[in-house]
């Protein structure tokens, strides 16, 4: 990892206004390091942890990806009961589910029409619609 990557994760950190732990400047960097943005898994980020020679836990891995879905960094996909997925882009896109890859992608949000929505029962507001496609490779 160079220091353009980990200035980066330590830039985005101050965004959610974190403590730049060791673990949080490491896990920063493997997000958002290269100035891409990102789905992960707990368990394939705490690979990438593992492929660049550092120790993070796993529990680790899902508490910092939790912080920073909190902070507002992040968002969390749930694809099924089962599967989360985190994202570094935070604004409103629909994502494909790849059943085959077991992996998520950006779909383009400029397709997308969503004509109406049921309406919301009295007392509640409307948080945010999340949209994923699923798909399978023929």
């Amino acid at each position: 990892m160079n220091t353009q990557e980990r200035q980066r994760g330590s830039e985005w950190l101050v965004q959610g206004d974190l403590r730049p732990t060791r673990q949080r400047l490491l896990l920063a960097a493997l997000l958002v390091g290269d100035g891409c943005n990102r789905h992960v898994t707990a368990e394939s980020l705490f690979e990438a942890t593992r492929k660049s020679g550092e120790r993070v836990s796993l529990a680790t891995v899902y508490n910092t990806l939790r912080a920073f879905c909190e902070a507002g960094l992040m968002r969390e996909i749930t694809v099924d009961g089962t599967k989360s997925y985190f994202d570094t882009c935070t604004e409103d896109h629909p994502h494909f589910y790849w059943e085959d890859s077991q992996s998520l992608t950006d779909a383009p949000a400029d397709q997308l029409e969503i004509a109406s929505l049921p309406e919301i029962p009295e007392g509640a507001e409307l948080a945010s619609v999340d949209v994923v496609i699923r798909l399978r490779r023929t």
